[in-house]
């Protein structure tokens, strides 16, 4: 059966957090959001199991899947949804080792070779980016625009997770042009109530499904 995501990605970047990101998390899922990651490049590994624990406590118990980047270690100690990955971090099958059939493994690809590969794996989803430019990392890989969406998505089954400068305005363009899913940082952390830019998102993504998007 094919895996259906959410349309709405949040990733909690503890680098964007103004708030502790236990709370920020709660008021997301408050709003309606049901797909989070949290990612914290700068946390030690204590630190970021402790932190993902208290969010996978949380988060699962409400039905929330709950995705720790980066580490398949701590997703698995956390008792986490899933792990995502990117291409500097331990494969896809590596992470499917560590973290089991049960859970979810997304990994990240920035141009058709790394999706082609990603898309013979047995990643559950595959994240394609950056769309836009984005603010998020400190050395971005290029920009891969919408038509690498339209591109990639005659390639696999695998639901295709969009990420990279996705604002409310483009989300809309980013679903038409065949991403099941948006992954959103900053528009949403960065937003004066990141609760209500979420509830915003969810209804902008709902009337695109009516509308056939």
């Amino acid at each position: 059966m094919r895996l259906v995501l959410p349309r709405l990605y949040v990733i909690l970047d503890a680098a964007l957090l103004t708030i502790p990101e236990s709370d920020c998390a709660r008021q997301l899922v408050d709003a309606g959001v049901r797909l989070l990651q949290y990612r914290n490049k700068a946390a030690s590994s204590r630190d970021l199991l402790e932190s993902s624990k208290r969010l996978s406590s949380e988060l699962v118990p409400r039905d929330v899947t709950f995705i720790v980047n980066d580490r398949a270690d701590v997703a698995a100690l956390a008792g986490a949804g899933g792990v995502h990955v990117g291409q500097e971090d331990l494969g896809a099958e590596e992470a499917r080792a560590v973290v089991g059939w049960s859970k979810l493994v997304g990994i990240s690809t920035h141009n058709r070779a790394q999706f082609e590969q990603a898309a013979a794996t047995s990643a559950d989803y595959i994240a394609v980016g950056p769309i836009f430019s984005t603010s998020t990392k400190s050395n971005p890989d290029p920009v891969v625009g919408t038509e690498f969406i339209r591109q990639t998505r005659r390639l696999t089954d695998k639901p295709i997770v969009a990420i990279g400068g996705i604002t409310l305005e483009c989300a809309a363009e980013v679903v038409r042009a065949g991403a099941d899913s948006v992954a959103v940082i900053s528009d949403i952390l960065r937003a004066r109530k990141p609760a209500e830019r979420a509830r915003q998102f969810l209804e902008m993504l709902e009337a695109a499904n009516h509308a056939g998007v």
